[in-house]
C-alpha cells in the first residue's frame, strides 16, 4: 500500500531542493564542466605548442597501432616514413592503407612489412603509465593500511581517561594541520643525505655505515613517500575513529567488565564491530585522496620514475611535454580507475552512508 507523503514533508522536500538548486549548479560549472572538457580533449590531438586547430583522432591517444604518432604530416597527408634499410622516404596513408613514394607521389608497388613501421602507442600501450598505476596502488594500499592500524591505536589512546587528555588530541592533531607542500619541504630537509638529521641518526645509532640518499635511490624512495604521508594523514583517521569511539555506549563495556571478558577480546569482539561502519567510510577518504597523490610526491622526490603516480604522469604529458590530448587520455583513465575502484568498494564493503538503514 503506498503512503501519501504529507503537505509537511512535501514542503521539506520542496525546501530542501531549493537549498540544493544552487550547490548542484555551482558543482556542474566547476566540477563537471572541467570533467568534460577533460573527456572531450582526449579524443583529440590538442597541443599547447601546435598554432593550427585540434583535429578529432578517435582514441588514438589511448590506444593505437600504426606509424609513430608525432610522424603525422599534415602536407603530406600521412605518416612520413623513412626504410632505413632501403633509403627510401615513403608517406603512409591511413585512409588507402597503402605506401606513397614521397617524390613521385605514386603508389610503391614492392610488398612492404607493416610490423616495420607499425607498433603499439597511446596511454594504454605506455609502460611508463603502468608504472604509474603500480606506484600509485602500492602507495594507496600501504599508506591507508597503515594509517587505518595507527589511526585507531591513537585513537584509543586518545579515548582513555588520563590527565592533560585534550592537550593530547590537540598535539596530535598538528601533522594533520601542516599544509603538504611544507611538510613535503620539511621531511625532504630530513632526509637529505648530507644535511638530513635521519641520516645522523641512524649513522649514530650504528644502523648504517653509509649515509642514505632516501628520495633519490630506487629503493627507498617510495617507503619515504609513504613514510611521510602516513605521518601526515594518520591524525586524520584517529580523528574519526575517535568521533565513532565516543559514540558507543558504555554499558557494554561494564557489562563485559562484569563478565570477565578481556580487553583484547572486547575490542575484536565488540569494538571493531561498531566503529566498522565509520572506519569504512574514514577508509574511502583516504584512499580517493591517496589515489590521486600528487602534491608530496612531486615536491618530495620531483616526480621521478620510482615514485611517479598516476596524477604526476597525467601533469607531464599536460605541462611538460604540452601534449593536452595525451594528458586529458591519461586524467580521463585517472577519473575511471578511480570511478571504478569507488563502486567496487562500496558494494563490497557494503558502505552504507545513511545511518538510518
Amino acid at each position: 500500500m503506498t503512503v501519501r507523503a504529507s503537505k509537511l514533508t512535501k514542503e521539506r522536500v520542496r525546501s530542501a531542493w531549493l537549498f540544493l538548486i544552487p550547490m548542484l549548479i555551482v558543482l556542474l560549472l566547476v566540477a563537471g564542466w572541467p570533467l568534460v572538457r577533460t573527456f572531450t580533449l582526449s579524443f583529440t590531438d590538442a597541443s599547447l605548442g601546435a598554432d593550427d586547430q585540434s583535429q578529432f583522432i578517435g582514441f588514438n591517444n589511448y590506444l593505437f597501432h600504426g606509424p609513430n604518432l608525432n610522424d603525422w604530416d599534415d602536407e603530406l597527408n600521412g605518416y612520413f616514413i623513412f626504410d632505413q634499410d632501403t633509403g627510401d622516404a615513403m608517406v603512409y596513408r591511413p585512409g588507402p592503407d597503402q605506401y606513397f613514394d614521397l617524390d613521385t607521389d605514386e603508389v610503391v608497388e614492392r610488398p612492404i612489412d607493416d610490423a616495420r613501421f607499425f607498433e603499439w602507442q597511446g596511454v594504454l600501450a605506455d609502460q611508463m603509465w603502468w608504472r604509474s598505476v603500480w606506484n600509485t596502488f602500492v602507495f594507496t594500499v600501504a599508506s591507508v593500511g597503515l594509517e587505518v592500524i595507527l589511526g585507531v591505536a591513537v585513537a584509543l589512546v586518545l579515548n582513555a581517561a588520563m590527565p592533560g587528555r585534550g592537550l593530547v588530541r590537540a598535539a596530535a592533531l598538528i601533522p594533520w594541520a601542516i599544509p603538504t607542500i611544507v611538510s613535503a619541504q620539511m621531511w625532504g630537509w630530513m632526509f637529505h643525505d648530507q644535511y638530513g638529521v635521519i641520516n645522523e641518526l641512524l649513522l649514530g645509532a650504528g644502523i648504517t655505515t653509509t649515509r642514505l640518499a632516501f628520495t633519490a635511490e630506487s629503493a627507498l624512495a617510495l617507503p619515504a613517500v609513504i613514510l611521510v604521508d602516513v605521518w601526515k594523514t594518520t591524525p586524520f583517521l584517529a580523528l574519526l575513529t575517535l568521533a565513532a569511539l565516543q559514540m558507543l555506549p558504555g554499558e557494554i563495556y561494564e557489562a563485559g567488565k562484569v563478565d570477565g571478558v578481556h580487553p583484547v577480546k572486547m575490542f575484536f569482539r565488540v569494538t571493531l564491530p561498531l566503529i566498522r561502519p565509520a572506519l569504512l567510510v574514514a577508509v574511502i577518504f583516504r584512499a580517493l585522496d591517496a589515489l590521486r597523490i600528487f602534491d608530496l610526491i612531486y615536491v618530495l622526490t620531483s616526480g621521478s620514475r620510482d615514485t611517479m603516480s598516476m596524477s604526476v604522469y597525467a601533469r607531464q604529458q599536460l605541462v611538460d611535454f604540452q601534449n593536452v590530448g595525451y594528458g586529458s587520455a591519461a586524467s580521463t583513465m585517472l577519473f575511471l580507475i578511480i570511478a571504478c575502484f569507488t563502486v567496487i568498494y562500496i558494494v563490497l564493503g557494503r558502505v552504507n552512508f545513511d545511518e538510518r538503514r
